[in-house]
């Protein structure tokens, strides 16, 4: 089998997957916009998938992100390129560059950077924000108590469009825990757009990954975000892609993220 022909099954089994957990609960597929998430991937096999129908695309890695940008040329620029990873201070300004979307704001040191970068090189930035709905340690994001006066507050930065949630579900195979904490995610959304702050929309709930983005779906979720279901095992644990995570964690969560 060519590579082509075996992401394109993969891709094909992650579309029944979506169909037949959108059939459980009466959604529309249609509604349900996957996003490949192409850590370590080459710009080859990311370029395939593009072809594919699939031109939005997520990175984990400032630097890694810019390499694949350099080695693609102009065809980067037809991408949408978002990123997904923690955001350190000292890469705001290389993210600004590239970046179509942050799904991962959960501070506002790095929030108002980003403002004042975007107002300096006059661009816009839709975000999500990170909300740590399973309360582990191992994971960045915002505290569900803590989200809406974070929004409420990020919302006065007039570059940043605030567009959605995003979280990362429980490294568990207790899949009603799991459940419950995308159900959250939905309810806070849900009280966020009920309150109807100005220069708000909740109009995405990106959660879920491989392993358990059906239950995300059922719970919700309009974008999902899949690495492994596509592309394989990768080389490199995720702890290469988080910092400071302990070896038990690191290696349970390279068993089930994205």
């Amino acid at each position: 089998m060519s590579e082509f022909d075996s992401l394109q099954k993969n891709i094909n089994s992650i579309k029944n997957r979506i169909e037949n957990a959108c059939l459980k609960v009466d959604r529309n597929p249609n509604n349900i916009q996957l996003i490949p998430v192409t850590k370590t991937v080459e710009t080859d096999r990311i370029l395939q998938v593009v072809r594919m129908g699939y031109p939005a695309i997520a990175e984990n890695r400032v630097q890694e992100a810019r390499r694949k940008i350099k080695q693609m040329g102009q065809t980067a620029e037809q991408l949408e390129w978002h990123f997904v990873g923690h955001l350190q201070s000292n890469k705001v300004n290389k993210v600004v560059r590239f970046a179509s979307m942050v799904q991962s704001i959960d501070r506002m040191k790095i929030a108002e950077k980003m403002n004042r970068r975007l107002n300096k090189v006059g661009k816009q930035m839709d975000v999500l924000i990170q909300v740590n709905v399973s309360g582990e340690e191992s994971k960045y994001g915002l505290a569900p108590d803590n989200t809406l006066a974070f929004i409420e507050e990020c919302a006065k930065l007039d570059h940043l469009n605030i567009k959605g949630l995003m979280t990362i579900g429980l490294f568990s195979d207790d899949w009603p825990k799991v459940r419950q904490g995308f159900r959250e995610l939905r309810r806070l959304q849900g009280k966020i757009t009920a309150l109807q702050i100005d220069h708000v929309q909740m109009q995405y709930l990106s959660m879920g990954m491989t392993n358990d983005f059906e239950i995300a779906i059922e719970e919700g979720a309009n974008m999902i975000r899949i690495g492994r279901g596509i592309f394989g095992e990768r080389m490199h644990p995720d702890s290469y892609y988080w910092p400071g995570i302990n070896e038990a964690k690191s290696h349970h969560q390279n068993t089930r993220n994205n």
